[in-house]
């Protein structure tokens, strides 16, 4: 059957800040390309949708394009209104989840037990037998479950990748990663969830990193300790602002992970960002060195752009996310936040297209989690461990804790 068969319907439930940078104008470039069909998007307040249906920069990127808004007005909040939205699909569709941290387990089974593909935003949910149970629903069904980790799909990623396992390193032994937003982030919706008792920057940015040295090196995690300093936001509530892990490694290797909410907005960029590994071969001594933040491009305008953290001298990143003018009405987006969306779609366009059977489906997601390329709830498990572990290390300040594999994952505090 060709791909050309299936033109699935997208709803995205959530109409935040990562749904305005990154899915929702990769979402208007597939429909663009005539790869996918109607979207819908679904948030609590419908002032939500409405304020990113009049964006101005998608708007100029994807003129006349739009989506099927729900609420329908600018009503609300709605907190369980995207059961009803994701009931009212058609089935096998795709389901994009871009909700806060917490709320992810309960989107995700919804559209599984509604028969939807679904591409979930990092991390997938915060305790393995959640993850567990999301793959145990989604195998039974043939169904995709794709966690949109993005730093995967950097060119800089895939070259470290296919060159580790080429032996062309040698064995990573010692890393440390940064990732600090900016301070804006705290009048933001994060103020209303990041909370001390929901999650924490490293649980929101660091599972990039843990994820990325396994991507790279197919190591596995095994303890985990975090120390997290907490801080006020603009609203009173309280979150762990300020992170600091470590993460040891199946092979004693270990890696230093530090995250906040803390780069100020006057500095240039986005962020700040990047990750240094340091590796052993017998006599000589391997490294790799990412610098994310700065990407060799510096620019100083002669008035501050429009959005929120935009600066007069500017370090943009022309790898995560942008728009380049490549002829032709609007604009077209590119990067690996594009990459990294455009890839879980297809696959989940490919289960549909080159299988009719459960069985056949079944297949080829085995066949997608052994590639590994994609993160999914079977390939990745690691990551909800070392949030939980986190989690617990965190609350218990900084108290390591053990990961134990086999046929009951889970963590304990180490004796």
């Amino acid at each position: 059957m060709s791909t050309s068969a299936f033109v699935p319907k997208v709803c995205l439930i959530g109409g935040g800040m990562i749904a305005h940078d990154q899915i929702l104008p990769s979402l208007y470039q597939l429909q663009r390309l005539k790869a996918i069909g109607e979207i819908w998007v679904c948030s609590q307040h419908g002032k939500t949708t409405r304020a990113l249906a009049e964006a101005e920069p998608i708007r100029r990127a994807f003129p006349g394009f739009s989506f099927v808004r729900y609420p329908k007005d600018d009503s609300g909040p709605y907190p369980l209104l995207y059961r009803d939205v994701i009931a009212a699909l058609p089935p096998r569709q795709i389901v994009v989840v871009a909700v806060p941290d917490p709320l992810h387990f309960d989107v995700v089974m919804t559209a599984l037990r509604c028969d939807q593909h679904v591409m979930c935003v990092k991390p997938l949910v915060l305790k393995v037998e959640h993850a567990e149970q999301i793959e145990r629903e989604a195998r039974a069904r043939g169904l995709v479950v794709g966690v949109e980790y993005h730093k995967r799909f950097d060119d800089r990623s895939l070259m470290a990748r296919r060159r580790y396992r080429e032996g062309l390193f040698g064995e990573f032994k010692l890393g440390c990663a940064r990732l600090m937003e900016k301070w804006y982030y705290r009048h933001s919706n994060f103020q209303n969830w990041c909370t001390v008792e929901n999650s924490d920057a490293f649980t929101y940015i660091g599972c990039h990193y843990v994820d990325l040295v396994h991507f790279i090196t197919g190591l596995l995690p095994h303890s985990v300790s975090v120390y997290g300093i907490q801080d006020k936001y603009p609203n009173g509530n309280m979150g762990f602002l300020w992170t600091d892990a470590r993460i040891i490694w199946q092979n004693g290797a270990c890696l230093n992970v530090q995250n906040s909410l803390s780069f100020p907005d006057a500095a240039p960029g986005t962020n700040t960002q990047g990750m240094s590994l340091y590796f052993g071969a017998r006599e000589v001594g391997g490294w790799l060195e990412h610098s994310d933040q700065y990407r060799g491009l510096r620019y100083s305008y002669v008035r501050k752009p429009e959005g929120a953290g935009a600066t007069q001298f500017a370090e943009p990143s022309p790898d995560y996310f942008t728009y380049v003018d490549l002829g032709g009405p609007g604009l077209t987006p590119v990067g690996y936040g594009y990459r990294s969306i455009e890839y879980i779609i297809r696959q989940c366009i490919r289960v549909e297209t080159e299988a009719s059977t459960l069985e056949g489906r079944q297949k080829l997601l085995k066949e997608i989690d052994e590639q590994g390329i994609m993160a999914t709830p079977a390939n990745s498990r690691y990551n909800e461990l070392v949030t939980e572990a986190g989690r617990l290390s965190i609350l218990n300040g900084g108290k390591e804790v053990v990961i134990e594999y086999g046929d009951s994952p889970h963590v304990r505090f180490r004796d």
